[in-house]
């Protein structure tokens, strides 16, 4: 060989090493028995192998069982019959990298004839940026749905809440009648007293019914910010009765201790509301497969803030869900939309305060605190009781 055509060989060499050096996807080669016979930087990175550990080794060392086990016979079998399978057509197949990891890879592979033999060249590119940015699409187009069905809930809750309303007021003004009609002006009853007992418990429940509706709307409707000068345990008892209304409150032994003498503070009643009915709700949830179902919800003042704490002695925030847990759309619940603990949040902050999380070992319940700035006047509490 003449300096010449040398020179040349040495060039077109480090040109074609330059190449596969700087190649952003993984470059193979193997001969007709699978064993690697080059194995480029990008390679490296993808299985985690340095050259010089993959040459001269088995191909199917990269890849997991479910390729590797049959590797060889498919090798043999296009040898033989010379039927591809893959060849000229590019495919997404899994790598397996050093640590064990699987991991998807799109799979392109060329056949080349040499004086030593047939010989295979592999294109690998890793697809797990692509997977993870449809995973990320996926969920944006999820969190889309969810908040059009909240925004439909919500239209649809003041419908029904404004439907319901008015066959309640009807019937309660007939239980009055009913109840006006049987009692005579000597003021005893033209119906057996236990019948009468009966119609007025049917009116009480009627108005705690016409209550409760009338609260739904007050949550549910778009309306402006109205900031009052309230006391935070009165906003507590309220949704406290709100929310301890139906099956899943039974069984559940709510406690309230209300400290004496706390500052009021200037809140949209409603908004602080929502907080409240959200934490309680959520700590029923927590409860729902415990034996020992107990909540417990305390208000008091620290310096210039006013303190509510919602405790339960439910199972616990898993530590997985701790950095998502104020986080929109972020949820552990089969039907929840994730967006309660969110919007609570969002709504301490914008009256100055902060929702946080105080205990969420798992195992140990949970217990969320609101914390509100105090405005300076007193209000009397000192009420402890349970429901």
């Amino acid at each position: 060989m003449d300096g010449g055509s040398e020179s040349a060989n040495l060039t077109s060499q480090a040109r074609l090493d330059s190449v596969l050096d700087t190649a952003v996807d993984g470059i193979i080669v193997i001969d007709d028995h699978g064993t690697m016979m080059l194995y480029n930087k990008a390679c490296e990175k993808l299985f985690g192998y340095t050259a010089a550990e993959a040459i001269g080794q088995n191909v199917n060392m990269l890849m997991p069982p479910m390729y590797s086990d049959h590797h060889d016979s498919y090798l043999n079998a296009y040898m033989q019959t010379g039927v591809k399978r893959i060849i000229g057509i590019g495919r997404a197949v899994h790598g397996r990298h050093k640590e064990g990891e699987v991991f998807p890879l799109e799979l392109s592979v060329g056949e080349s004839r040499t004086p030593a033999g047939r010989q295979f060249i592999g294109i690998l590119r890793d697809l797990r940026p692509k997977v993870e940015a449809e995973e990320r699409l996926d969920a944006v187009q999820a969190q889309l749905v969810r908040m059009a069905r909240v925004n439909a809930m919500d239209e649809m809750g003041s419908a029904i809440a404004h439907e319901l309303n008015q066959p309640l007021t009807a019937l309660m003004l007939y239980l009055q009648a009913v109840t006006r009609k049987a009692r005579r002006k000597d003021g005893e009853p033209t119906i057996p007293a236990e019948m009468l007992e009966v119609i007025d418990r049917a009116v009480e429940e009627a108005n705690r019914a016409g209550k409760i509706i009338r609260r739904m709307r007050q949550f549910v409707e778009k309306r402006e910010t109205e900031r009052l000068n309230v006391a935070l345990s009165d906003l507590v008892d309220e949704a406290v009765a709100f929310t301890m209304i139906g099956a899943r409150a039974r069984n559940v032994t709510l406690n309230r201790n209300h400290a004496q003498w706390v500052s009021n503070v200037s809140a949209d009643p409603i908004q602080i509301q929502q907080i409240v009915v959200n934490l309680i709700r959520n700590a029923l949830d927590a409860l729902a497969e415990s034996d020992d179902k107990v909540i417990d919800v305390e208000t008091w003042q620290e310096g210039d803030w006013v303190m509510l704490e919602v405790t339960d002695s439910g199972p616990g925030v898993s530590p997985k869900m701790l950095p998502d847990l104020f986080r929109a759309f972020a949820t552990s619940k089969p039907t929840g939309t994730g967006l309660g603990l969110a919007i609570s949040r969002t709504i301490a902050q914008s009256h100055g305060g902060d929702l946080v999380v105080r205990s969420a070992a798992e195992g140990r319940g949970a217990s969320f605190r609101l914390m509100l700035p105090a405005i300076g006047t007193e209000a009397e509490g000192g009420q402890t009781d349970a429901v």
